[in-house]
């Protein structure tokens, strides 16, 4: 049952990367777009809680930090998405199982058989095998440094999910919390990066005041491409659906499985997103990055196969 949930939660964030990815290449205003998908995961938690009444407990509390971890995550992954290559970015994304195992060994002691360590290197060498014949080098690592922090967060968030569900969290309250403290977070991020933007703008000086007006009419023609307030919110929380999907599957295949297993299978997500780099944004595929995709679901299947 935990590797179906955790198989379909790959799913629903790997149609996540590729909103954020589309997302990031469009005129909208990247903290405001998150906190319209904040939003949308903090209202469907809470209208999904109402109706099946959760308990709130005190392990619902780890949804704070959860919230801090995601709010992290999300921003670098949008980030690198817009600045950096799809694919690579995808790719980092897809390693926090090499963090989540290792943690959750030292924190739960929770080992793998023998079976599950192979399924386990397998999945993880599959998506080293594409990076290696990715050709990275550091003139085509833009985007790395946001991917390998949405890297490391990501496996947070993973970590505080398990210890929400060892602490007795229920997942809706936990979740509520969670996307309650993101949203915040986004709605302040936003407000002061608009205040430095007006900062900006209002300082005065003859040279400033020349070079505004050098630029009136690009900034016309970008501002009036912008996409509005409302607008931005509105397809922010349509993208929610995708992460508030994925986090309902994530939270009870990691309160079933073993916390290293089930990171590893939603960190597939990272295939879908690059079979999506890959056949609508025409990045270039090769051999060995579609034997490494190959290897990936057998690993998948041989784990479903040892359960």
């Amino acid at each position: 049952m935990w590797l179906l949930l955790a198989a379909s939660a790959a799913g629903c964030f790997g149609l996540r990367g590729i909103l954020y990815q589309w997302t990031s290449r469009q005129p909208a205003e990247r903290n405001v777009l998150l906190f319209g998908v904040y939003v949308c995961g903090a209202v469907v938690a809470l209208g999904l809680n109402l109706f099946w009444g959760q308990p709130w407990t005190a392990g619902a509390a780890v949804g704070i930090a959860m919230g801090l971890f995601s709010f992290i995550s999300n921003s670098a992954m949008h980030k690198g998405f817009a600045v950096g290559k799809a694919s690579l970015v995808a790719l980092l994304v897809g390693l926090p199982p090499l963090i989540v195992v290792l943690a959750a060994l030292v924190l739960w002691d929770e080992h793998l058989s023998v079976g599950q360590t192979l399924c386990f290197v397998v999945i993880l060498g599959a998506g080293l095998l594409v990076k290696s014949a990715g050709g990275l080098s550091l003139r085509n690592m833009e985007g790395a440094q946001w991917g390998l922090l949405a890297m490391v967060t990501f496996a947070f968030t993973d970590l505080s999910s398990k210890q929400a569900a060892l602490s007795g969290g229920e997942t809706l309250p936990t979740l509520v919390l969670m996307y309650v403290t993101g949203g915040l977070l986004f709605a302040v991020t936003a407000g002061m990066n608009r205040k430095r933007q007006q900062a900006l703008t209002g300082r005065g000086g003859a040279d400033a005041a020349l070079a505004r007006q050098e630029t009136a009419a690009a900034a016309e023609e970008k501002q009036a491409a912008r996409w509005s307030l409302g607008k931005t919110v509105g397809i922010g929380m349509a993208v929610g659906v995708t992460n508030i999907s994925g986090m309902i599957l994530m939270m009870p295949a990691m309160k079933m499985g073993i916390t290293g297993l089930v990171s590893a299978i939603i960190a597939l997500n990272a295939l879908i997103i690059m079979l999506y780099a890959w056949i609508i944004l025409r990045e270039r595929v090769k051999p060995l990055e579609l034997a490494g995709m190959i290897l990936a679901f057998a690993g998948v299947l041989a784990l479903r196969l040892l359960g």
